[in-house]
Formats: structure tokens, C-alpha cells, sequence
């Protein structure tokens, strides 16, 4: 009974778990792109580091060295590697500094030449311990996570909508790569605390070969257009001028017994074409490709001014657009073509066979009107969780049953300097620094 008590609260908490939407997989080809940059930043750490003077007396040998500069880091061996557990370990090995100092020394005797070469090379080393080590740790620690706090978590992707990247659990490390699991969910902005269930398939990620992957399940996509939705974006109204001419002329014919019969006086008033999408669209991925399925309803008027509109017409519009997804820089972008169309009547199916000779010039409208500002807004893109100035190139789109993947290489678009410059805390201070057992080790 206990067995099968355990096993059903299993099942159940199971049930209620919720997939990512967004996976990604850091792989140990970017390490070395890493490691380098990393490396550089931290010579230009060591090159700015304040050393104090080493005076005092030590029988009757008097000394002062002062004005002490690193001019030269070597690292003859490092390696960054993923560690089960631990996540990333650097381990350095043989390096070496090159300083620069002002001495001025006094003795009483002569011959004392390796006793202060001794007596020199001990003291540099306790200072440049009492030095480095708290630079390395607070290039680890604080500078670091300044670069990392870069990383867009709940950000807005525009004035309508945001995006939360959250993590799910500990990123998982093992010898050849690091994965962390994303919520990967957009919401409304007016209504922050409104989430979508999550009901696709877990995005999996299998690939090594590039530096990166992303994997993005169908949830992402459906999380996005149900919250243009419910922020009331995904609706049209064309009004008068904004109706293309050829179709205007075409509606004014199809409709115009319709027209003398409800009111014949405003059959010069401007007409009215409004789309409205009737429900959340949804996203359908496949190893073949990527689709988007639309119902919309498509009213027809006329707007006399200073008296209520005239509807002529109230129609049901089905369309199927293929999507294309790509990385630039680090923004997903998505460009949408319209496949299939088709309109019909929510009354009758007589009047849908009247509506035929509407739909090659509605598909047309919607292919020249419509297809471009909803581009425009795709092609803006959406930040994936990188630190600023690191970005994708090269990248390889993969369709699978539920998800697709991206993979790509790493760029610095910018210096790692340069960003935690930009970033770096006000307070560096004392409240930062290592307690003195770190600072010795």
C-alpha cells in the first residue's frame, strides 16, 4: 500500500510538472571562445591593480620598494572545462608576472646579493598574493555576475507584450556541455501574472557539434500570440482610402443589391473592411516545417459620417501561414507567408458560394495590406537569454515533431570589458571583497 501510495503521488506530480519552452545548451566548443576572452579581461584586471610599498628594516638592512606595476601576465596552461556539479571550473597552471618597481635599498656589509634576492622575491610574493587573489575573486564573483545580471529574465519585448526566461532548475553540467531549462513564456503586460498552460512536447537537445543550441517547443509560439491576443493586437480596420482601390470597386458591386435594399442613400459613404482574429492562433511544428493556423472574421460596412454603419456582410476567414525562424544577433526573428485561405459565410452555405469571387482579391489584400506590418513586427525579433555583447552566427534551423532548434557559434560584438564596464557596480568596495582565507589560498 505504501508502494503504490509513493507511486501515485509520483504520477501525479508528474502530471502537474511543467516542460520548458525554451532549452538551451552551452557545449565545450564555446569554452575556448570563453576561456580567451575571459583571460583578456582578467590581464587587464591584474595591469590596473594597486600594490602598497614594501619598506621597513630587517637588521641592518633598510629597504623601500615602491610604485609597483604589473606589466606582463603569461598563462602557459589553462583550461575551462564543465564540471558535474560545480558547472564550469577554470584551472591555471605555470603563470607567470612581469612587475615593475622602484627600489632603494641600504646595508652595512657587503656580499648580501642572494639574501636580498631571496628577501625581494618573498616580499613581492606576499604582496601579490595579498593583491590577486581578491582581484580574482572579485572578477569571479562581482564583476562577473554584473555581466550575467545583463541577462534579460522578465523583460518587455514591446509596448504590448513581455517575456519570461526564468530558469525552471539548476543548470545541469556534464563533461561536454552545460543545459538549462527556461520557462520560455510570453504574457500580456497588462496582465503580468496571466500564464498559459504549458500542454506540448518537452523541446529535447541532442546536438554538440556547434557552440550553442536553443530548442523552442510549440508552447513558446502559442504563449506569444495568445498574449497579442488577449492585449487586443491581432485585429485590422480598414477605413475608406486605406481600402485598396480595385478591392473597394469589387465590394461596392458584390454588395450592391444589398446596398439599394438596406439603405440606398449612403451607397457613397466610405467602406469599412475589419478583420478581428476570433481566437488565439496556434503554432503547429513538424519535421516538414512550421505553420501557423488563423480564424478571423471579416466585416463589411459603410460608415456614413454622423450616422450608425451599415453592415453589408459578416464572414468567417480560415488561413494557414508557414513560418521561418532564424537567429540574428541574438534575436529570434520570424517571417510569416500566407499558404491558404479560404472565407465563408457564418449564415448560409448559399452565400458562401457568392463569396467566391471575393477570395482571390481578399487573399491579395491580405498579401500586400496585411503580410507587412505583421512581418514588421515578427521580424523585430525576441532577445534570447545571452549576456549583452555576445551574439549568434552561423546558424542552423532544425525542425522536429513539437520543436525545433537552433544552432549556432558565439561572437563578442563587444569587448568583455567594455560590457562589465558598463555594468560594473557602484559599490566595489570592502562589502566585495574576499574574507582573508580566500584571499590566501
Amino acid at each position: 500500500m505504501a508502494l503504490f501510495g509513493a507511486l501515485f503521488l509520483a504520477l501525479l506530480a508528474g502530471a502537474h510538472a511543467e516542460f520548458p519552452g525554451c532549452k538551451i545548451r552551452v557545449t565545450s566548443k564555446a569554452l575556448e571562445l570563453v576561456k580567451q576572452e575571459g583571460l583578456r579581461f582578467l590581464e587587464q584586471e591584474l595591469e590596473t591593480i594597486t600594490i602598497p610599498d614594501l619598506r621597513g628594516k630587517e637588521g641592518h638592512f633598510y629597504y623601500n620598494i615602491s610604485e609597483v606595476k604589473v606589466t606582463e601576465l603569461q598563462l602557459t596552461s589553462s583550461e575551462l572545462d564543465f564540471q558535474p556539479q560545480q558547472e564550469l571550473m577554470l584551472q591555471i597552471t605555470n603563470a607567470s608576472l612581469g612587475l615593475r618597481f622602484r627600489r632603494q635599498l641600504l646595508y652595512w656589509f657587503l656580499k648580501v646579493y642572494d639574501f636580498l634576492s631571496t628577501f625581494i622575491t618573498s616580499g613581492m610574493r606576499f604582496l601579490l598574493n595579498q593583491q590577486i587573489c581578491p582581484v580574482l575573486y572579485h572578477t569571479g564573483t562581482v564583476l562577473l555576475n554584473a555581466l550575467l545580471d545583463t541577462v534579460p529574465v522578465r523583460s518587455s519585448v514591446d509596448e504590448l507584450v513581455g517575456i519570461d526566461y526564468s530558469l525552471m532548475k539548476d543548470p545541469v553540467a556534464s563533461t561536454s556541455n552545460l543545459d538549462m531549462d527556461f520557462r520560455g513564456a510570453f504574457f500580456p503586460l497588462t496582465e503580468r501574472n496571466w500564464s498559459l498552460p504549458n500542454r506540448a512536447v518537452e523541446p529535447q537537445l541532442q546536438e554538440e557539434e556547434r557552440m550553442v543550441y536553443v530548442a523552442f517547443s510549440e508552447f513558446f509560439f502559442d504563449s506569444a500570440m495568445e498574449s497579442y491576443f488577449r492585449a487586443g493586437a491581432l485585429q485590422l480596420s480598414l477605413v475608406g482610402d486605406k481600402v485598396p482601390h480595385d478591392l473597394d470597386i469589387l465590394l461596392r458591386a458584390t454588395y450592391f443589391g444589398s446596398i439599394v435594399l438596406l439603405s440606398p442613400a449612403v451607397i457613397d459613404s466610405p467602406l469599412k473592411l475589419e478583420l478581428r482574429v476570433l481566437a488565439p492562433p496556434r503554432c503547429t511544428i513538424k519535421p516538414s516545417g512550421t505553420t501557423v493556423s488563423v480564424t478571423a472574421s471579416v466585416t463589411i460596412a459603410l460608415v456614413p459620417p454622423d450616422k450608425p454603419e451599415v453592415q453589408l456582410s459578416s464572414m468567417t476567414m480560415d488561413a494557414r501561414l508557414s513560418a521561418k525562424m532564424a537567429l540574428r544577433g541574438k534575436a529570434l526573428r520570424t517571417q510569416l507567408d500566407l499558404r491558404r485561405f479560404r472565407i465563408y459565410s457564418n449564415h448560409s452555405a448559399l452565400e458562401s458560394l457568392a463569396l467566391i469571387p471575393l477570395q482571390a482579391p481578399l487573399k491579395t489584400m491580405l498579401q500586400i495590406g496585411v503580410m507587412p506590418m505583421l512581418n514588421e513586427r515578427t521580424w523585430r525579433g525576441v532577445q534570447i537569454p545571452l549576456p549583452e555583447g555576445i551574439n549568434f552566427v552561423r546558424e542552423v534551423v532544425t525542425n522536429h515533431a513539437g520543436f525545433l532548434t537552433i544552432g549556432a557559434d558565439l561572437h563578442f560584438a563587444k569587448g568583455l570589458r567594455e560590457v562589465i564596464e558598463k555594468n560594473r557596480p557602484a559599490d566595489i568596495g570592502a562589502s566585495t571583497a574576499p574574507p582573508p582565507s580566500t584571499a590566501a589560498v
